[in-house]
């Protein structure tokens, strides 16, 4: 690999991201919508506060709440230097930095294949087939954790073969910086304390004195790099909640149905209702979270096409430690995706949290596909010339499958998702009511972003749960959208009419307009 072959991989890498997000004009989906919201309130001046709720699972006691107390603050934080940076607070200039971090995934890529093949033709179709990304390619320009999970991971795998004596340390603030970004990071400070048993395991020391010369510096170093990041986090956490984790997240291993992540109040969510749901609800929900898991695995995370080769690579490279790392790691995450947090892990965390595994899963794929072109010359097919033709195929399918799952998730869903809350803001303002009155809405980060106005989660129940949250958080205003309601209250979207405190106020965009009036 030379320069010229990284330049070309860079120009590409950044084309592509920007085209993409030519027809984002904001970031369409909630977790994205949560980062920017938090990036837009540290660009202010704000800290970690926030003018919304998206759940109840802390407890929240009013507006403004302490931020990130579920999603973690580092693609916050990415976004809002680039605002500084740019001097403004516009989506534009959030999602700048993530453009740039998408652009150098594939040169990370080609470096870690070239690393592990030396061979150039190889690395550069890794890092190709780490562009032209499939279903993770709409999701590289926005304000979110992919590109910083696949270069934090990448590069991990980068440095875990290493022996200089400064990589444990490395290592573990890799892990912190993963953490930072997600609380499922926390899954490679595992897999760094892991990397050192198993590099200590090859070294010609007996056991004790390896543990004695290398595995206890070297797990001190790891925890050091850890804290070194995320201590402060930590130190937060307690002095807010008197945890050093936040308080919510453990609510999570007792949800009945995914519904319940916005149940008001969050003391609702009970191990005992748990356990008297049944056995056989639980495993009923764990199978649905596998049979999803499982298809993201071959589609999202295997590349369809590029699965059985990406597995026949994985083989060849069973040695290296890097697979071991890849392969321990993702077996981890998809259990305790599919077991403990079946609805979470079903509903996207395991395709996020999977694309730390990716770079080394593009590493796999070329490798593998050369070894069945070996093969099958080796029995008289194919010239000399086989390899570059069939890999120059690999990445042209790549290239055409990502455009076809762009137009279906970008140039279609996300224009029609971006203008619903501007339409329902702009109502509000024509029927005057003022813009510091609180909302209750599916996605309480998309509606600021496009309001300004404080907003908080629709609470998953019937309208009297609806009446206790507006009451305890002074919300006015109710917005049910086709698409994001629940059942206990669907007859308010498909039979609009006032009621004693529900004042129906009117459509916008196929939203569902209410004012609440409360005895206050």
């Amino acid at each position: 690999m030379n320069w010229r072959h990284y330049a070309l991989l860079f120009v590409i890498g950044l084309l592509v991201p920007f085209a993409v997000s030519r027809f984002q004009s904001l970031p369409g989906y909630m977790d994205a919508d949560y980062y920017f919201a938090g990036g837009v309130q540290l660009a202010k001046g704000n800290g970690f506060t926030e003018p919304y709720l998206w759940n109840y699972l802390d407890d929240p006691q009013g507006l403004p709440h302490p931020s990130h107390t579920y999603w973690m603050p580092l693609a916050s934080i990415v976004s809002a230097i680039g605002m500084w940076l740019a001097g403004q607070t516009t989506y534009a200039a959030g999602r700048f930095l993530f453009i740039l971090l998408s652009a150098c995934v594939p040169l990370l890529t080609a470096t870690l294949a070239f690393d592990i093949t030396r061979q150039t033709r190889l690395a550069i179709v890794s890092g190709l087939l780490s562009i032209f990304s499939l279903y993770y390619a709409p999701f590289m320009p926005v304000p979110d954790n992919y590109a910083l999970f696949m270069l934090l991971g990448g590069s991990f795998l980068l440095l875990a073969p290493r022996t200089q004596k400064w990589i444990p340390l490395a290592l573990g603030a890799l892990a912190g910086l993963m953490t930072l970004a997600r609380s499922d990071g926390l899954l490679w400070l595992g897999l760094a304390g892991l990397t050192v048993l198993w590099k200590s395991a090859q070294s010609r020391l007996s056991f004790w004195e390896s543990v004695r010369v290398w595995v206890i510096p070297a797990g001190l170093l790891v925890i050091a790099g850890y804290l070194l990041v995320m201590g402060g986090w930590h130190y937060r956490n307690y002095k807010l909640f008197g945890s050093f984790m936040s308080p919510g997240g453990g609510r999570l291993l007792w949800l009945e149905n995914y519904n319940q992540t916005f149940a008001y109040p969050a003391d609702s969510i009970t191990r005992e209702g748990f356990l008297n749901a049944g056995w056989e609800a639980a495993l009923e929900d764990r199978l649905d979270a596998l049979n999803s898991n499982l298809g993201n695995t071959f589609a999202a995370q295997g590349g369809i096409f590029l699965f059985p080769f990406m597995l026949i690579g994985l083989w060849g490279l069973r040695k290296d430690l890097r697979a071991r790392i890849s392969i321990t790691g993702w077996l981890i995450l998809f259990l305790v995706m599919t077991v403990i947090f079946p609805f979470a892990g079903s509903r996207g965390s395991f395709f996020h949290a999977g694309a730390a595994f990716q770079p080394y899963w593009w590493v796999a794929a070329p490798i593998g596909l050369d070894v069945v072109i070996k093969w099958l010359r080796g029995r008289g097919l194919f010239a000399d010339n086989a390899y570059v033709v069939f890999q120059g195929m690999f990445v042209l399918l790549a290239v055409g499958m990502t455009f076809f799952l762009l137009n279906l998730r970008v140039f279609q869903d996300w224009a029609r998702e971006d203008g619903v809350y501007a339409s329902v803001e702009q109502k509000f303002l024509n029927d005057g009511i003022s813009p510091q009155d609180v909302v209750i809405v599916r996605n309480p980060p998309g509606y600021y972003i496009n309001s300004g106005r404080p907003a908080i989660a629709l609470p998953f129940g019937d309208e009297s749960v609806i009446l206790q949250v507006a009451e305890r958080y002074g919300a006015s205003l109710l917005v049910i959208e086709g698409g994001g309601t629940f059942e206990s209250i669907q007859e308010l979207y498909d039979d609009p009419h006032d009621t004693s405190v529900f004042k129906y106020l009117g459509e916008a965009d196929g939203a569902k307009l209410y004012r609440i009036e409360l005895a206050r």
